[in-house]
């Protein structure tokens, strides 16, 4: 089965000239479909930076990074959006919109979808809210949610389209231990019955035991020790 991401030799800077900064150095990293890999390391390390490459969200330079079957390297604007909505991501700050329902900001995710009428967004949003453990808050407002509401919110919207990938920056930063566990469950149910491949960067050590694997990001460079063996 193919990887969904397969980096190698991925390097990465910032500024030009004198100002220029080399974030990556030689990055390779595979994930498989199924397999939940968590990325730690210290602030400042490049976790995010290599986060939002895979993620299409900034263009990669130099390198080999083939996401979903495809090279990033060398795309332009058009082809990274096309990946982006392939992918589900998950914010420490959940990116709310605060003047939408928690249906509503579900629904604004599936209208990014082609061949889904109206009628069927609405059930897919209030379906996903369903499974998160929100049926009775579907017409609240972010401001009318707790912070553990909020974020399942935001987890129901990256998973609401079923991505092939879900990305996740520091997902339970700002939850308690209770909700933050919640979260990634729902994420390790996600990788086991539809094949999705998870990566989280996170600092919480009370959620590595769910990983099959943790990589370590150190001055821009990658370890990796599997925990348990790849889904097949």
């Amino acid at each position: 089965m193919q990887p969904l991401v397969e980096i190698r030799g991925l390097d990465h800077h910032y500024g030009r000239g004198q100002l220029r900064k080399q974030i990556l150095f030689g990055v390779d990293l595979t994930i498989e479909p199924g397999e939940i890999v968590f990325m730690t390391g210290p602030s400042g390390s490049g976790k995010t930076t290599l986060l939002t490459l895979i993620g299409a969200l900034r263009s990669a330079q130099a390198g080999s990074l083939r996401v979903l079957g495809g090279e990033l390297v060398g795309t332009d604007d058009r082809q990274r959006v096309a990946v982006r909505r392939r992918i589900g991501y998950i914010f420490q700050a959940h990116n709310l919109l605060s003047f939408l329902t928690a249906r509503q900001n579900v629904e604004m995710a599936l209208e990014l979808q082609p061949d889904r009428d109206r009628a069927a967004i609405r059930d897919r949003a209030t379906a996903i809210l369903t499974a998160v453990g929100l049926s009775e808050r579907l017409d609240s407002y972010p401001d009318n949610l707790s912070g553990g509401q909020r974020q399942r919110v935001a987890v129901a919207r990256a998973l609401a389209a079923d991505p092939q990938l879900v990305l996740a920056d520091e997902p339970t930063a700002a939850l308690d231990s209770k909700s933050g566990r919640d979260v990634v469950e729902l994420l390790r149910t996600l990788a086991h019955e539809r094949g999705t491949a998870v990566l989280v960067v996170t600092h919480d050590h009370r959620i590595l035991d769910i990983a099959h694997r943790i990589v370590r990001m150190e001055d821009g460079r990658l370890e990796s020790q599997r925990l348990t063996p790849a889904p097949i």
